[in-house]
């Protein structure tokens, strides 16, 4: 019997055919013209990007889909996932390559999921299979204590590798700003975990008597940006305020980051939140924006495709439609020095820097793409 393929085959036969690059734009910034090119579109709100170490790039759409792309294709969702909440801004979230990725093809994911009446943001570790179309030895490795219910807002959640394979994942408040304060709800906090699940010696709470033990830092809002400078292996973060106050941070072991007791927003509505801008035992953040600018990740520039940049910060941002470049003054204070972009391509999501030192961008869209920032001068 004759078997015509099926209208969801059509599709990703179609989605793996019709991706591409359209002419690219060339931007003047304050020290480098940049070429700016569509790698892909087509993609349900891109929520972050992965280089494979082929130079294939794997991509999480917030539904719930995992796509690889390569050599100017894209495949079909990849099959395997864990079931994933996608709901408001919850869904499919980031994706992190394991250190060892070339010889044991380990990978890590975060997502929202649903248990115990409600959502909450989770992570996972598991095997890309060789032939690059399904996902093995799915395992969640950490889940948020509490599930939150009402409206599906504010779980993070980006993951960062530490040199010595851990992983510090960033995690929002999930809409209920007094679990920020908790210290015995992993909401609102920066966790450290080791890959087999267990918690790292250096964790401030690892007995577990004061706080979680997988706990690293608290009081943080909203965090979507997590990323070491490999110059010195500081980390740092950057996370959504309410109406003003997005925060750039570098979280300690053990220290209070204040939301909501102390914050330079204020409620949508224009209320007071907390008690002010200071407080004795929490820390105050090295940058902030108001207006907010709706940060959607974070980079220490180290690549050498850009030498201009070399240390600087570059942050998306999701409201203005930019990228936001910050570097340090003689003092040390940061400073914002330009923004970039301003509109043109959509709402910046994620953002890597690639190993030949160029910029990978993922516009948060309904019809999203994955972009790649270089020299517009490279060939000269």
């Amino acid at each position: 019997m004759l078997r015509f393929p099926s209208i969801i085959t059509l599709a990703g036969i179609a989605m793996a055919l019709a991706i591409g690059a359209g002419a690219a734009d060339t931007i003047q910034t304050q020290k480098v013209a940049l070429k700016v090119e569509t790698v892909a579109d087509h993609l349900e709100h891109p929520w972050a990007v992965a280089v494979l170490p082929d130079g294939g790039y794997l991509v999480t759409e917030r539904p719930g889909r995992l796509r690889l792309i390569r050599d100017g294709k894209m495949s079909p969702p990849i099959a395997g996932l864990p079931a994933v909440a996608a709901k408001g801004q919850g869904g499919l979230l980031d994706v992190e390559l394991d250190p060892n990725f070339a010889t044991n093809r380990t990978l890590y994911l975060t997502a929202t999921v649903s248990y115990g009446g409600g959502l909450g943001t989770a992570a996972f570790r598991a095997t890309l299979d060789a032939g690059d179309t399904r996902l093995t030895h799915v395992e969640r490795i950490f889940r948020v204590n509490k599930p939150a219910t009402g409206p599906a807002l504010q779980f993070g959640s980006r993951i960062a590798i530490a040199p010595d394979g851990s992983l510090f994942v960033s995690l929002g408040d999930h809409g209920k700003m007094e679990r920020a304060q908790d210290f015995k709800d992993d909401a609102g906090a920066i966790i450290h975990i080791r890959a087999d699940v267990g918690i790292p010696a250096d964790n401030p709470f690892k007995d577990g008597a004061r706080a979680l033990p997988e706990i690293w830092s608290k009081g943080h809002r909203n965090p979507q940006g997590i990323t070491f400078d490999a110059a010195d292996g500081r980390l740092y973060t950057v996370e959504h305020g309410p109406k003003g106050g997005d925060e750039i941070n570098s979280p300690e072991p053990g220290k209070n980051y204040g939301w909501p007791v102390i914050t330079y927003g204020r409620d949508y509505s224009g209320a007071k939140i907390g008690i002010g801008t200071a407080r004795e035992g929490m820390e105050q953040p090295l940058f902030y924006w108001d207006p907010s600018i709706a940060p959607g990740a974070i980079a220490v520039y180290r690549g050498r495709m850009f030498p201009e940049w070399n240390g600087d910060f570059l942050v998306t941002a999701l409201k203005f439609e930019l990228l936001s470049r910050l570097s340090r003054d003689e003092s040390g204070r940061i400073v914002e020095r330009e923004r970039m972009f301003d509109g043109r391509f959509g709402r910046l999501r994620d953002i890597v820097v690639a190993p030949d030192g160029a910029l990978l961008i993922t516009t948060d869209e309904d019809d999203g793409a994955l972009l790649r920032v270089s020299r517009a001068d490279a060939a000269k």
